[in-house]
């Protein structure tokens, strides 16, 4: 069977645990090498340790793989452009990057510190950024090369207590979207991620009520390395036609998710008046608002 990365490049952020641990493994098996980044942080951000990205480029090497560690942070630009800067010092190019590394600091909205909604948005939407634009470079001279950033149906659909990683996560998808359309002369792609997976980020969801401890006990059959597939299909040659596109993952379900589009409009001849809106408009147009709906809400069934 063909590998799907074979001779490849890939850059997978957050790599040292969870998801990006799984990425970075299945690409290697696909042919790939792989730069490993994660600088080893808490749940939260905090602290660093190289040990989990070391582990993972060990696991690799021990399957016959070819991988590089690499501890920058992708929160600044600087030390991001380092991550693209090893790629190619280590192995000549670069092919792929998977924006995955996050952090969770989650509080309901009216206690949320800016210190803790700016750090969420810093390394996961300027991260992903940064990365995506030091990597850009390279794929418009080789006029070739894939973008999988990973969003969420907290910002895609709602939840409770994650505004900061909510407006981060859409955010993302704003950002691939315009990668994509930006690069699509170039034959450089763009897609969105949202994974159903139990990880330490998800291990941070508060589980006040009997509700909750359900939802997270259901998350946790779902493994990581479910995820990795569908990543490892979007960086290879075979999705040549596939970009600006976002899909969720939940087991071994795959979906293709909306994206905003006009769903109702109303029109007056004359013009609208507050009042003529409160009247007229508003009723008309309600019948097909959104619910304040939760990701729970939406897939309210068992992962298959």
């Amino acid at each position: 069977m063909t590998q799907a990365l074979e001779g490849k490049v890939i850059i997978v952020t957050g790599a040292g645990r969870g998801i990006g641990r799984e990425i970075a493994l299945l690409a290697a098996r696909e042919g790939a090498k792989v730069v490993v980044n994660d600088p080893g942080v808490a749940a939260d951000g905090s602290g660093a340790d190289a040990a989990p990205a070391e582990q993972v480029v060990e696991d690799i090497r021990q399957q016959g793989g070819i991988a590089v560690a690499n501890f920058e942070t992708v929160a600044e630009a600087v030390p991001a452009s380092r991550i693209v800067k090893h790629a190619v010092d280590a192995f000549g190019r670069l092919d792929g990057v998977v924006n995955n590394a996050g952090i969770l600091r989650d509080a309901i909205f009216h206690r949320m510190s800016v210190e803790s909604f700016e750090a969420v948005i810093q390394v996961h939407l300027m991260g992903s950024f940064y990365v995506s634009h030091a990597a850009a470079r390279l794929f418009r001279e080789q006029e070739s090369g894939a973008f999988v950033h990973f969003t969420s149906t907290s910002g895609l659909i709602g939840n409770f207590g994650q505004a900061n990683y909510a407006a981060a996560k859409l955010g993302i998808v704003g950002l691939s979207k315009s990668i994509a359309l930006d690069m699509q002369r170039f034959n450089v792609r763009s897609n969105c991620v949202s994974p159903f997976a139990w990880s330490r980020l998800i291990g941070t969801i508060p589980t006040d009520s009997e509700a909750e401890q359900a939802r997270v006990a259901r998350m946790q059959q779902m493994g990581p390395e479910k995820i990795a597939p569908l990543v490892a299909y979007l960086l290879g040659d075979a999705a040549h036609d596939v970009t600006g596109q976002i899909f969720a993952v939940r087991m071994n379900e795959i979906f293709l998710m909306s994206q905003s589009r006009p769903l109702r409009s109303v029109h007056r001849g004359e013009g609208w008046s507050a009042q003529s809106i409160a009247a007229h408009g508003m009723p008309a147009l309600k019948p097909s608002f959104y619910q304040l709906d939760r990701s729970a809400d939406i897939f309210s069934w068992d992962a298959i």
